[in-house]
């Protein structure tokens, strides 16, 4: 293990969620004060590796961050190993970058993203570079970790939509149809559709058939109940042309008559200043990944695991989706208090 003083870089890349700042905060503070690092912050992503873009981060730059949303060092969705139809690279990005790190005189890159970031993460890896991956979605969707910061975030803003949403269906004996972010896992809409007493839930992880969908809610009218709440993932099946509480609001109509609208939370969903409970999961995760720079344990995906913080191998990680078990607790609750998953 070298005694020279580490220089580190950082960066966001993919979606921005709530959370990004406290653990580029937790890195750079750690690695500052506790290691005597020196830090370096990369704009945009692998877009700032590869066009040089660099800022350093000291401690008076990273105080003060920790209740911002989104990232002070910006994101980008930039995939440096993706190629043209024709399968080839328009620029050999990934040499891009090796070269960059290696100008920065980098002993360490720290990647704060999503799936494809840690796929990414893992491949640069490979390429040579040491790398500390740390997981960040408002879907809960990276494999490895039990829960990514932000989306305990965007599961307090889903809630709050759907509750808000509930006094205008019941006032207008309305069926309302909330599409909740996740892309092609369900975490967010079947936490949001428990915390907010949703009637009718549905998810990717479970196919559903709208004519059962519709007898649920015709079968709530009959009982005397003339509103319900609709919680609909945006990656269930549905055309592509139209959103899938669009399609979700259209269907109902036409098979009940019932008066049906739709809400689609979209990204507000994403932005804000975190919770605290995300602040404190990405504070212990930017930690833990200086504590595994300080030990050149590199190559590695900080994770949380059932209330620990440890770390698995990028290798594990890559080209892997966390969805949700269809024998979820929390589906089996629901199912025991009459919730409907359309199957």
């Amino acid at each position: 293990m070298s005694d020279k003083k580490k220089r580190i870089g950082i960066l966001t890349a993919g979606g921005d969620c709530p959370g990004l700042n406290a653990a580029i905060r937790g890195v750079g503070k750690t690695a500052i004060i506790d290691h005597g690092m020196e830090v370096i912050g990369i704009n945009s992503g692998f877009l700032g590796l590869i066009n040089k873009e660099y800022i350093p981060l000291t401690e008076e730059n990273l105080s003060g961050i920790i209740t911002l949303g989104g990232t002070i060092l910006g994101t980008s969705r930039e995939k440096p190993y993706k190629k043209k139809r024709n399968g080839v690279l328009v620029v050999d990005k990934p040499k891009l970058i090796v070269d960059h790190y290696k100008e920065m005189n980098f002993d360490c890159l720290v990647v704060i993203g999503g799936n494809g970031t840690m796929s990414t993460a893992h491949r640069l890896s490979e390429e040579g570079l040491n790398i500390i991956g740390i997981p960040k979605t408002i879907d809960n969707d990276v494999w490895g970790t039990d829960n990514t910061f932000g989306f305990d975030s965007a599961l307090s803003i889903a809630t709050e939509a759907i509750d808000r949403l509930h006094t205008t269906a019941n006032s207008h004996r309305r069926t309302m149809v909330i599409e909740i972010m996740g892309h092609h896992a369900g975490w967010l809409t079947l936490y949001s559709g428990m915390a907010s007493g949703g009637d009718v839930i549905l998810i990717p992880e479970i196919p559903y058939n709208m004519k059962k969908v519709a007898k649920c809610l015709e079968e709530r009218v009959k009982n005397g109940k003339p509103f319900s709440i609709v919680v609909v993932a945006e990656g269930i099946k549905h055309p592509k042309k139209a959103h899938a509480a669009n399609y979700i609001a259209q269907q109902i109509q036409e098979l009940t008559g019932l008066e049906t609208r739709e809400t689609i939370l979209g990204y507000i969903q994403r932005g804000g200043s975190p919770t605290a409970t995300d602040r404190i999961l990405a504070t212990r995760f930017g930690t833990y990944a200086a504590d595994l720079i300080v030990n050149e344990n590199y190559g590695q995906m900080v994770i949380e695991d059932q209330g620990a913080i440890h770390h698995r191998p990028l290798s594990e990680i890559g080209g892997k989706t966390r969805l949700v078990p269809t024998d979820h607790e929390l589906i089996q609750q629901l199912r025991k208090m009459g919730a409907c998953f359309g199957d």
